[in-house]
């Protein structure tokens, strides 16, 4: 394997699978089957997971919400989330730990940053909840932000495509991949493969981010034996 420690970030709407809303017991039976192969190499693994699946933040403002309430929301979903995709874990037999920033001890433990070093030490795999624990950031940021706590080598982006595109490829056929893109540019240009905030965050730290397709089976090791099958980006 090309990297010790992957922070892997996944979408909340990767896990609806084929359907429009929810979680698909069979796509975390997938996700955990994938990650359960870079495990057992060796690797050790943090996850952030979004919440777009359940309920989105930044869409409940926009519907009229308070902006504060809905980012709540949002990151009480990521929690439901982790803690789906931790039962896919366990069952597969990976030891897993969720990690929360908003503190609700019956469920899942407080983010600490040391506890979490120490988990990694001890092979477990961490899913990070709740975000940063703050409204107004994403669940991108936060996943910048423990990658840097926890000095990642690397953040893995898990999407629907194949790597970052100069369009939508899925509304554009003539869209082009990058195999490799600087930050800035990413920023320039507004791509979107993150948001501005955690695009910076990575920036000033020099971390690289990976973007790949989750969905074809066997991307998650090929993506950390370094495999070139996604966009990478980096200084």
């Amino acid at each position: 394997m090309k990297f010790r420690r992957i922070l892997l970030k996944i979408s909340g709407e990767a896990l609806m699978g084929e359907g429009s809303y929810g979680i698909s017991p069979e796509m975390i039976r997938f996700v955990a089957s994938e990650i359960k192969a870079v495990h057992e190499r060796g690797v050790q693994l943090a996850l952030v997971i979004g919440a777009g699946n359940i309920f989105r933040g930044v869409a409940g403002a926009a519907g009229g919400m308070d902006r504060g309430a809905a980012d709540n929301m949002g990151m009480l979903a990521t929690v439901i989330n982790s803690l789906a995709m931790q039962d896919g874990l366990t069952t597969a037999g990976v030891p897993t730990v969720v990690m929360s920033a908003i503190t609700m001890r019956n469920v899942c433990e407080p983010y600490i940053r040391s506890k979490a070093l120490h988990y990694l030490k001890r092979e477990r795999i961490i899913i990070f909840a709740a975000g940063t624990g703050n409204p107004y950031f994403t669940t991108d940021t936060a996943a910048v932000l423990r990658a840097l706590e926890i000095q990642a080598d690397v953040i893995m982006k898990a999407t629907r495509v194949d790597g970052v595109y100069d369009r939508d490829p899925e509304k554009d056929s003539a869209a082009v991949r990058f195999d490799s893109l600087s930050y800035t540019r990413v920023l320039q240009d507004d791509l979107r493969v993150m948001d501005a905030a955690g695009i910076s965050l990575a920036r000033e730290n020099k971390l690289p981010i990976f973007v790949f397709n989750m969905k074809e089976p066997g991307n998650i090791v090929r993506a950390a034996a370094g495999e070139k099958i996604g966009t990478l980006i980096s200084a």
